[in-house]
């Protein structure tokens, strides 16, 4: 971490400023290589500040291969919720296990399979989490403050990573993903803003969550457009929740999504809740929501 960011800390210093210098501050970062990724680039921005969310967070950037080596070339992008559990075993939940997102994009890419793009790793809020990711508030569990994490995504992440990076504009340019809870708020801000958000991957959803809340949401929510969604479950993790998301399937296809089209739903056989489990689905949604298209400059 770049020795000025960490003087920002001093008393008296707005978080408006506090965004005003990280990204002042960002040409001193340092970009760091990950196991396996001899062709791909890692950069991080630690502390990322936020006014909205009054709290700080990690944010990890994977740059395609070509990323350096075309100057002029715009690329799509990816937000992933959980960044920690991404493209580091050692910073992951479990120990060693992780989604491995550069190594499988680095070879997807490799192969002509899916669009060079830039991932954007967030981590979560820690004790927060279930707060941020959730829409609504459970009785016992508490949370619903997605609508706030949706505004520091488009207000404060979005800005500064479209200042640093070279993003390609427009919805069919930018996916949003996530599993678990995290799948939930993916989906929830994917539909809720389908301006922005053209693709979602919804990895293992807790739709279940409020009492199936975002079931009555999507029913209600009119969608001028509609954004190319993954869905998936597996089939080892509870036949309600199995039934939870079979259900939000079928409003989605009540609301005019075309299974094979803008819609993949799979009920992976054996499937578990953990990061194993998810990381074997990185390259399939990869493949589903950016494939190979002509290079666009």
């Amino acid at each position: 971490m770049p020795n000025e960011f960490i003087r920002l800390n001093s008393p008296g210093r707005s978080e408006q400023t506090l965004n005003e210098d990280y990204s002042s501050s960002h040409s001193d970062q340092t970009p760091c290589s990950a196991t396996a990724l001899s062709s791909a680039t890692l950069r991080k921005h630690p502390n990322f500040p936020s006014r909205i969310l009054r709290r700080r967070r990690d944010i990890t950037v994977y740059l395609p291969p070509n990323y350096d080596e075309e100057p002029q070339r715009r690329f799509p992008i990816l937000y992933l919720q959980d960044g920690q559990n991404l493209f580091d075993g050692a910073t992951s939940f479990i120990r060693g296990k992780y989604w491995h997102v550069a190594e499988t994009a680095n070879e997807l890419i490799a192969a002509g399979m899916i669009q060079p793009l830039i991932i954007v790793g967030i981590n979560h809020a820690d004790e927060k989490r279930a707060q941020e990711y959730t829409p609504t508030p459970s009785k016992k569990l508490g949370g619903g403050k997605a609508e706030r994490y949706g505004r520091f995504l488009l207000a404060e992440l979005r800005p500064f990573l479209e200042s640093e990076y070279r993003t390609l504009p427009g919805a069919h340019n930018t996916g949003l993903g996530g599993s678990s809870l995290g799948g939930l708020v993916s989906l929830y801000l994917g539909l809720r803003y389908p301006e922005v958000f053209g693709k979602i991957a919804a990895l293992s959803p807790s739709v279940w969550w409020g009492g199936r809340w975002i079931h009555e949401f999507a029913r209600k929510e009119k969608f001028p457009v509609r954004p190319r969604v993954w869905l998936d479950i597996g089939t080892q993790e509870g036949a309600r929740v199995v039934q939870d998301v079979r259900a939000f399937r079928d409003v989605l296809m009540a609301k005019g999504w075309i299974p094979g089209r803008e819609l993949h739903y799979e009920e992976v056989p054996g499937g578990t809740h953990d990061e194993e489990a998810w990381a074997r689905r990185v390259g399939p949604f990869l493949r589903y929501l950016f494939p190979a298209t002509k290079a666009t400059v």
